[in-house]
């Protein structure tokens, strides 16, 4: 039996970064064995990616060459940004073109290869860098030298992805990512095209690992630098399973990297691990950790929407003095000390939704969170807390807006509370300009 199937027009179809051609479907109906034959062939729809960095110590930068390699005309096109002007030197197969700060191409069909170089010097302030290479070792985001693309490809074509490092002699690497040799796996279950993120450090490198609490844990950072790895070590070791405990679906792995000067003197999380100043104390002199609060960044994954930034910041410094007193790591005194300290400094501010959280800022959403624990609380007669809530938002996939927090803070209270009324919200009736 034959049929001809009806003509359809492709359309594109968002998914993250992913943008999927839709093919054309037959109209009519196909024997079982064609429709199973049908389905392995689209299971089959993989191509493989292969990014092969070679730092330029010299240059300030890293040479990257992006080899593409497939069956069929899988992944069609590649549009990605050149950060104005830290991604240049551009070439390879097939088509190229520039555009509005962005580059479009068009592999061949059977695959090819796309090169850049891309700057990795990057200040934050006119004396500090939060990207930085030097002739003995450079510390940086995946995304500073492979930002992240948008694709079209065939319908249900996936990447398998690995990223490589041609690296002098005596240089190592430490990516989030498992891996041997200098060469790493990149599986993002979530995206059908993967590229890497996270923090990464090259060079002459002191590594140490552990496994806490089934969690592969690595700090990494350049020699020299007065890094205190097992002293992180020994503080993840202390208030990591409780953190597990309200969060279970932590990552696997956790990878730490460290320098001094001239980084900046503080902390950035980023997916799987965390960038800490060599400098920057482990537990500050007002009870606080810089280290904890980005890892319960990492460990909670939540993003803002507009004027909700400081449900993020406010969570974060919240549970990292929570791993810190629950552990055992400092004193019940301590604990009501710091939050009497963030309780002070939060009186200074003046607006909680703005578009950035200030430290005055973030002192005050602790403090607020510290009152809605004891609504949560009473009002379900013990029955829940904002453990509840911080578990609820460990698995939300969208930007977080006052509004949603508060309807999950109500369920999970089972009434309305009286802590997100808007007379405890400065500035939070109306979304900031």
């Amino acid at each position: 039996m034959s049929c001809t199937p009806e003509p359809r027009i492709p359309r594109p179809r968002a998914l993250g970064a992913l943008l999927a051609l839709q093919l054309a479907l037959p109209a009519c109906s196909v024997p079982a064995s064609d429709a199973e034959a049908s389905e392995r062939s689209a299971a089959t729809r993989i191509y493989s990616i292969d990014y092969r960095v070679t730092p330029d110590p010299g240059a300030r930068g890293a040479k990257v060459v992006m080899t593409v390699k497939q069956d069929d005309d899988y992944l069609r096109e590649l549009d990605m940004p050149l950060r104005g002007g830290e991604i240049s030197d551009l070439g390879g197969d097939g088509d190229v073109s520039l555009a509005d700060d962005r580059i479009v191409w068009n592999p061949p069909a059977a695959g090819g290869s796309l090169r850049w170089f891309a700057t990795i010097d990057h200040r934050r302030s006119s004396e500090s860098y939060d990207a930085y290479i030097e002739d003995d070792w450079a510390l940086f985001r995946a995304e500073d030298i492979i930002p992240s693309a948008l694709t079209r490809t065939l319908q249900g074509a996936e990447s398998r992805t690995r990223l490589s490092f041609d690296l002098p002699a005596e240089w190592s690497s430490v990516t989030p990512y498992f891996g041997r040799n200098d060469s790493y796996e990149i599986d993002n279950p979530e995206r059908r095209f993967d590229t890497p993120t996270g923090w990464i450090v090259l060079g002459r490198i002191g590594v140490r690992n552990e496994r806490i609490d089934n969690v592969r844990l690595k700090v990494a950072g350049p020699t020299g630098h007065s890094i205190r790895r097992m002293d992180m070590l020994a503080l993840m070791r202390w208030t990591l399973p409780e953190l597990r405990r309200i969060l279970p679906e932590f990552p696997e792995r956790l990878t730490f990297v460290s320098a001094g000067a001239p980084m900046w003197r503080g902390a950035l999380s980023a997916p799987q691990s965390v960038y800490v100043h060599a400098d920057r104390p482990l537990i500050s002199e007002n009870g606080t950790s810089t280290m904890l609060h980005e890892t319960v960044h990492v460990a909670l994954g939540l993003t803002a929407a507009r004027g909700a930034d400081w449900i993020v910041e406010g969570f974060a410094e919240y549970y990292s003095l929570e791993m810190l007193h629950r552990s055992g790591t400092i004193s019940t005194e301590r604990y009501r000390t710091a939050h009497a300290g963030l309780a002070s400094w939060g009186r200074e501010t003046r607006e909680l939704c703005t578009l950035h959280s200030s430290g005055s800022n973030m002192a005050r959403a602790v403090s607020l969170l510290a009152d809605l624990n004891g609504e949560i609380s009473k009002a379900s007669r013990g029955k829940a807390n904002l453990d509840d809530v911080l578990f609820e938002l460990g698995s939300y996939d969208s930007r977080i807006s006052v509004e949603q927090f508060r309807e999950i803070v109500e369920r999970v209270a089972g009434k309305p509370v009286s802590t997100l009324n808007a007379k405890n919200l400065p500035g939070c009736k109306e979304e900031p300009e």
